[in-house]
């Protein structure tokens, strides 16, 4: 019982500081790319982190390997409050290989703030 009351007064207190960036949609589609044998689904990312700007972008299958792609924009710098409109190409031949899109919070090396969490956020692509 007293373990469980101090994890949750842990979480409580430190909750302010772990809200987590937006990537939305939950569940985009793959759709065809103007180049021939390529799909692109369009991702909206929302810095609503203070202490945050940076966000790395990746693709992943079912087993969560990385998959090859192409993007608008891989690492992004995006300052408190901004949003920004992102393109994820991927090759037309790994459609059905392609599970989750996500986004990562990077944190700098000299910020020595141990209480900064990164958040990754996954959308699954719809089938």
């Amino acid at each position: 019982m007293h373990r469980s009351v101090t994890i949750f007064t842990l979480l409580f207190l430190l909750g302010g500081h772990t809200s987590a960036h937006q990537f939305t949609p939950t569940y985009p589609e793959l759709k065809p790319a103007y180049i021939k044998g390529v799909d692109v689904v369009e991702m909206s990312i929302f810095n609503s982190r203070e202490e945050i700007s940076w966000y790395s972008i990746n693709v992943f299958d079912e087993d969560w390997n990385t998959l090859p792609f192409a993007s608008t924009d891989k690492l992004i710098n995006l300052p408190y409050l901004d949003r920004k409109l992102i393109e994820v190409y991927t090759k037309r031949s790994d459609r059905s290989k392609v599970v989750y899109v996500c986004s990562k919070s990077k944190t700098l090396k000299s910020l020595k703030n141990p209480y900064i969490i990164t958040s990754r956020i996954c959308s699954k692509i719809k089938k």
